[in-house]
C-alpha cells in the first residue's frame, strides 16, 4: 500500500508543479532571470523558494547517505528528478525505490 501512495505522490509531484511551469515556459521560454524575479517577487514567494532550495539540499544529503547505506544504485536519478521537477517528485521516487531495496534485502537475508 505504501508503494502505491509513493507512486501517486510521484504523479502528483510531477503534474502539479509542471501545471504551473509549462505555461511559464510557453509564455517566456526559459527566461532564468524572470523565473528568479518572479520566484522572489515578495516575502511569501521567497519563503517558499528558500524552503524548496533547502529541502532540495537536505534531499541530496539524504539520498546519498541512505542510498549508500542501502547499496542502492543510480543515485544520480533522484538528483536529476529533483533538478528537472523538484522535491515533489524526487522524494517520493527515492522513497519508493528505497522500499523496493529494503524488500529485496529482506528477501535475500531470509534465504
Amino acid at each position: 500500500m505504501l508503494k502505491v501512495i509513493y507512486i501517486l505522490l510521484c504523479i502528483a509531484g510531477t503534474v502539479l508543479p509542471y501545471s504551473q511551469f509549462v505555461p511559464f515556459l510557453l509564455e517566456h521560454n526559459l527566461d532564468i532571470q524572470l523565473f528568479f524575479e518572479q520566484l522572489f517577487a515578495n516575502k511569501i514567494s521567497a519563503f517558499f523558494g528558500m524552503d524548496v532550495i533547502v529541502s532540495s539540499l537536505v534531499l541530496w544529503v539524504f539520498v546519498y547517505g541512505e542510498g549508500t547505506r542501502l547499496k542502492m544504485s543510480n543515485l544520480w536519478i533522484y538528483i536529476a528528478a529533483n533538478l528537472l521537477v523538484g522535491v515533489s517528485l524526487a522524494l517520493p521516487l527515492f522513497l519508493l525505490m528505497r522500499e523496493y531495496q529494503l524488500e529485496q534485502q529482506t528477501e535475500t537475508a531470509s534465504f
